[in-house]
């Protein structure tokens, strides 16, 4: 499957993302049993198509369609297997292979800063700094719709549960070539979406700067939705953020 650029060629090699400028207690929620026996089929394609978010329906944000730059995920490396779910989904995608997969890119849309700050003078006076702090303050999110056969995406879930038990003190993974090193990993409360989510920060480090990075991986029936957010202004400035509640309540809107 094709993949696009933006929030997905970033995530794991969060200096490219910086460069560009552009931009979990663990639950599973209050689960009920998915209705996937070994009979139930995954959805196609064309049907997570219909199902993922759209532009015009999440209010703050514009959703763009994922393209073909990003790393594939064969290309997704992890220094420890039983941290690849986590990998995967820190590069913005599933975290186990699924039957189909489809991915789009939410970002935050703001206004850039009145004062635009251009002179020397300014930079001097540090108001470039703080200009180009404020205009990278958005939230960027990865969303990711995936499906299943059967209980597949049940095990998926657990499958994340079970890295984040075995990956707290972190792992190195990420695009072949763009590893990137994160030093702790920690269950955070998550949405409650769906029939089951588990929802994490995981701590990198960017040339011996610690940043952190927001996940969520929500299941409705044997399909997953995976949320990764990026805020590179929060980062620089030191900010706290997460993944937007908007962006997670209009997909599991669209998935009931």
């Amino acid at each position: 499957m094709k993949r696009s650029p933006g929030v997905r060629t970033c995530a794991l090699a969060v200096g490219g993302a910086l460069s560009l400028a552009l931009i979990t207690g663990c639950s599973e929620g209050s689960s009920k049993e998915p209705s996937g026996s070994s009979s139930v089929r995954a959805l196609s394609a064309a049907e997570l198509k219909q199902r993922i978010l759209a532009q015009g329906e999440v209010d703050g944000y514009k959703v763009n369609a994922i393209g073909e730059a990003a790393p594939t995920r064969n290309k997704i490396k992890s220094s420890d297997e039983k941290c690849r779910p986590l990998a995967y989904v820190l590069t913005g995608l599933a975290p186990a292979d699924p039957a189909a997969e489809i991915g789009r890119t939410v970002r935050e849309d703001k206004k850039d800063p009145t004062d635009d700050a251009t002179s020397m003078d300014d930079l001097a006076d540090g108001k470039f700094e703080s200009a180009l702090k404020e205009s990278m303050d958005l939230d960027v999110t990865s969303v990711d719709l995936s499906s299943y056969d059967g209980k597949g995406a049940e095990d998926a879930l657990k499958e994340v549960s079970a890295a984040l038990r075995s990956c707290a003190t972190g792992f190195t993974g990420g695009a072949s070539g763009d590893e990137q090193k994160i030093t702790k990993v920690t269950a955070v409360k998550p949405s409650g979406a769906g029939d089951g989510s588990v929802a994490f920060t995981a701590i990198t480090d960017m040339d011996g700067d610690k940043a952190p990075l927001h996940a969520e991986v929500v299941r409705h029936d044997n399909t997953l939705a995976t949320y990764f957010t990026m805020n590179i202004g929060a980062m620089m400035a030191g900010k706290t953020y997460s993944v937007p509640a908007a962006v997670i309540k209009a997909q599991t809107a669209k998935l009931k």
